[in-house]
C-alpha cells in the first residue's frame, strides 16, 4: 500500500488522521482509494474536471509531481501539500 500524508487542514475529512494508506497505481488511483475511504477528500484535491486545485502541491517522495497519471509503487509516499500565499 501507497502511504498518503495530508495537512491538519483536511483532518476534519480523515477522521483526524495524518498518515492513510491507500491502492492505486497512479497517484489519481491513489486518491480514488482515500476517497473511497473518506468520501469528499479527493474533491478537497482536485477539481471536478481532474485537475490539482491550485492551492495545493502533490508530491512523490521528494519530487513534486504535475501530472495525476505517475505511477506510485507500494513503498511510495504521497504528500498532499497546501501551498502558502499572501501578501
Amino acid at each position: 500500500m501507497t502511504a498518503v500524508r495530508v495537512p491538519s487542514a483536511l483532518h476534519d475529512y480523515t477522521g483526524g488522521q495524518s498518515k492513510l494508506a491507500a491502492d492505486g497505481g497512479t497517484v489519481d488511483a491513489v486518491l480514488d482509494d482515500i476517497d473511497r475511504q473518506f468520501p469528499g477528500l479527493k474533491f478537497r484535491i482536485v477539481t471536478e474536471h481532474g485537475a490539482v486545485r491550485r492551492h495545493i502541491k502533490i508530491f512523490l517522495n521528494q519530487d513534486m509531481i504535475e501530472a495525476l497519471s505517475t505511477p506510485v509503487g507500494p513503498h511510495d509516499e504521497v504528500h498532499v501539500i497546501l501551498a502558502l500565499s499572501g501578501g
